[in-house]
């Protein structure tokens, strides 16, 4: 017993030096990460979010009945499938169907076309040496032009027997038919669409309509593409707020060469709104927030230091320095959330 009253005598008397050698001495220094204040250039944004469609897209449909005979695409030798790219005026289905070619009587009109062509051309030649009259002249040129019309309106009802791309894009559907099953007019057959570029209609906050504009650029991202972003422009933009969601309407285009986006895909939409180069740059997430200001620290001498910054641009990762920073400054990055007025810091990696 006597022994554990002389070992607490023993503790309360080291604890009592060490209080009257002064606490300072025995603080741990706090593990930090720091990095260099430097300067770059920052953008502020509005962030909204909408669907993104094609720039150009067609359902292709039957007009007249046929049978069906799916086309080759040239650059496989396969018949055409859903993703094969086309250009403008390729045919990509057949619809064959005798009876309304037949009925159409276009080598008989294109031998009629050449006929009255060339009676218009000898009745001009007459006319100039006075060999026929004006009346003579008209009416030659008149059979010719109907006949010119009978042959463009044949070639016409024999171009509704194939369904073509009406421009250059993807084939994005293609219901499947037997081959050789007769299908009826107004069947959907296909759909095309040009998604190398794509437009999405979005909403923006109303707080907003003063700093979002025609013109400017955005930078559009998909949740589950991380590190694909693509440029694009607001191309309009609607003057008037709607009531019932307090927010205003805006057009917005964006390249997409390769394909990466896709029509239908739910993106976020970054418009930059303002921009600065050359200002001092650090990240959001080491600010401080206390009650006299927003509050970073910095190391000088192995002690941190707080600093009060006054902040200019920003946006979801950094924000801009006008005044509490220099460039060169050691700026604790990490391990700061427990520090105070000059704690004792070590600097590790």
């Amino acid at each position: 017993m006597k022994w554990r009253i002389c070992f607490c005598i023993l503790i309360a008397l080291i604890l009592a030096c060490d209080e009257d050698d002064g606490s300072n001495e025995l603080e741990i220094s706090i593990p930090v990460s720091v990095a260099e204040v430097k300067k770059g250039d920052i953008q502020e944004f509005v962030t909204s979010s909408g669907t993104v469609d094609a720039i150009e897209a067609a359902d292709l449909a039957s007009e007249i009945e046929g049978r069906y005979r799916l086309a080759k695409n040239p650059k496989t030798g396969k018949p055409f499938a859903p993703g094969d790219a086309v250009t403008k005026g390729q045919t990509i289905i057949y619809l064959d169907n005798p009876e309304f070619e037949n009925n159409t009587r276009i080598e008989s009109r294109k031998l009629n076309l050449d006929i009255s062509k060339r009676e218009f051309e000898k009745q001009q030649s007459l006319y100039e040496k006075g060999g026929v009259t004006l009346r003579e002249l008209k009416n030659a040129e008149s059979s010719y032009i109907d006949s010119r019309y009978n042959y463009d309106n044949a070639r016409l009802e024999l171009g509704k027997l194939t369904i073509t791309a009406p421009f250059s894009g993807i084939i994005t559907d293609l219901p499947y038919f037997t081959p050789n099953v007769r299908v009826p007019a107004a069947t959907q057959l296909a759909q095309v669409m040009n998604y190398s570029r794509l437009f999405a209609e979005i909403k923006f906050p109303a707080k907003e309509i003063t700093r979002v504009r025609s013109g400017q650029t955005v930078r559009i991202s998909h949740y589950s593409l991380e590190g694909d972003t693509l440029n694009g422009a607001i191309t309009r933009v609607s003057p008037a707020i709607d009531k019932a969601s307090r927010s205003f309407k805006a057009l917005v285009e964006v390249d997409n060469p390769e394909h990466l986006f896709r029509p239908g895909m739910f993106v976020k939409i970054n418009a930059v709104v303002s921009e600065k180069s050359d200002v001092v740059i650090i990240p959001k997430e080491i600010i401080i927030s206390r009650q006299r200001g927003n509050i970073v620290y910095v190391v000088d001498k192995g002690a941190a230091f707080e600093r009060v910054v006054e902040i200019g641009l920003e946006n979801a990762s950094r924000v801009e320095v006008l005044d509490g920073l220099e460039t060169g400054d050691r700026l604790i990055v990490k391990g700061y959330e427990t520090l105070r007025e000059r704690s004792k810091v070590k600097v590790v990696k």
